[in-house]
């Protein structure tokens, strides 16, 4: 019998979802292995600074050192890829990154801590800015979402487990979850090394096309407002939250050091619940709103928590910023991954995207901590709630990145 041409569309459609490529599964294990020792640190970190008899923003530079060495390899990081290939210098970033964590397990002092630390900032940018040309290459356009959003899950699955398990070994000392971290990162070296084939050659069956130049990215209004709403989130995120809301919890609330490590993970429990829809709508519904709503939401919370007053109010108010973050994160890979496009090498881009972060990352936990030790957390955390609802604002007035 002759089919019709509409039961031969419909027999067309596929409604099974398709299975994601076999190197970003790898990526998607690497990145968890990844953030289980990062959590393992970031509850300990500020305080194990403090045991050296220095004050908040003191220990804040012990965070804001890690970025800033991030930012001044960022450069270098795009050249190493484009000469010895994505899954060598994955590798390499993350063996330099286990060494010098365990390093800081035997640091004598603030200023060997303060040294080890940074170390591990180069190999860090090493390993990021070759994972996102990995997930620029190898996502196809009409997925981009879908795959940062996965990317982004396994690497906040992590975060959930890691700062509940680091917070159960400080119990046993705060060295220790410096030496589990680093086992982490070795796991995942041999992950990569072992079983990620295309990171060394270009996206099969797509065609290479020229690379790039940063001043054509930067004549895109999406690019120039993801590199604002960038900065915004390395300042929050990746700052903020690592260095000043655990000194908050002790400090304000008067909790144990063990709060600080849940309310890490009830933000990552936020944003991992975000991420099961928001990569989705991204593919659907664009990139622009899913930037707009998110950056509000997170500001918003982030402003609550500094008036927190109790650790139920506190507690609210991480999970929904971490809500907020869920819901901008793939949207904002993917905007970027639209203006680079597919099959085409955007490792300057991709460097100088990542440096905006990195270096909220660097002024955010330090202004921060100088407006908690002057005029007091409530204000230092509404900076930092403001700062995010003006990158939605310039989300507001630039184009809507995905092509339909």
């Amino acid at each position: 019998m002759t089919q019709s041409p509409r039961s031969t569309a419909i027999q067309g459609i596929r409604p099974v979802k398709e299975a994601l490529p076999r190197d970003i599964k790898v990526m998607l294990a690497a990145a968890f292995l990844i953030a289980l020792g990062f959590g393992l640190v970031a509850p300990v970190l500020p305080q194990f600074a403090t045991t050296f008899d220095v004050g908040a923003t003191a220990a804040a530079v012990i965070v804001s050192i890690f970025a800033f060495m991030r930012l001044l390899f960022a450069p270098a990081g795009g050249m190493l890829i484009g000469r010895f290939g994505e899954r060598n210098v994955y590798v390499s970033g993350l063996l330099i990154v286990a060494a010098s964590t365990a390093a800081c397990a035997f640091a004598q002092d603030y200023w060997q801590l303060l040294i080890f630390r940074g170390l591990g900032g180069a190999g860090s940018v090493m390993f990021t800015v070759a994972a996102m040309g990995l997930l620029v290459r190898l996502a196809p356009p009409e997925r981009r979402g879908r795959v940062s959003g996965a990317y982004a899950s396994a690497f906040l699955i992590g975060s959930v487990l890691g700062p509940v398990v680091g917070g159960l070994l400080a119990g046993f000392g705060l060295r220790v979850p410096f030496l589990a971290y680093a086992a982490a990162l070795v796991l995942a070296a041999i992950v990569v090394r072992t079983l990620l084939r295309g990171g060394d050659g270009e996206a099969e069956g797509t065609a290479v096309a020229p690379a790039m130049g940063f001043k054509e990215a930067l004549g895109d209004s999406a690019y120039r407002a993801a590199l604002f709403s960038s900065f915004g989130n390395g300042w929050t995120t990746f700052g903020v939250r690592m260095a000043t809301i655990p000194l908050f919890a002790v400090a304000v609330l008067d909790a144990r050091p063990e709060t600080a490590a849940w309310a890490l993970a009830i933000f990552a429990a936020g944003n991992a619940v975000a991420l099961a829809f928001s990569g989705r709508l991204a593919d659907s519904l664009g990139r622009k709103p899913l930037m707009i709503a998110g950056l509000i939401i997170t500001g918003l919370a982030t402003g609550v928590i500094g008036l927190s007053t109790d650790l139920t109010a506190f507690f609210v108010a991480s999970a929904v910023a971490g809500f907020g973050s869920g819901v901008l994160g793939p949207a904002q890979q993917a905007a970027v991954a639209d203006v680079i496009g597919r099959g085409r090498s955007g490792g300057k881009v991709l460097a100088v995207f990542q440096m905006a972060a990195d270096t909220g990352a660097i002024i955010g936990p330090v202004l921060v901590g100088l407006l908690a030790d002057s005029l007091g957390y409530g204000w230092a955390f509404a900076a930092t709630g403001g700062l995010l609802v003006l990158c939605a604002a310039g989300w507001s007035v630039a184009r809507e990145p995905l092509q339909r």
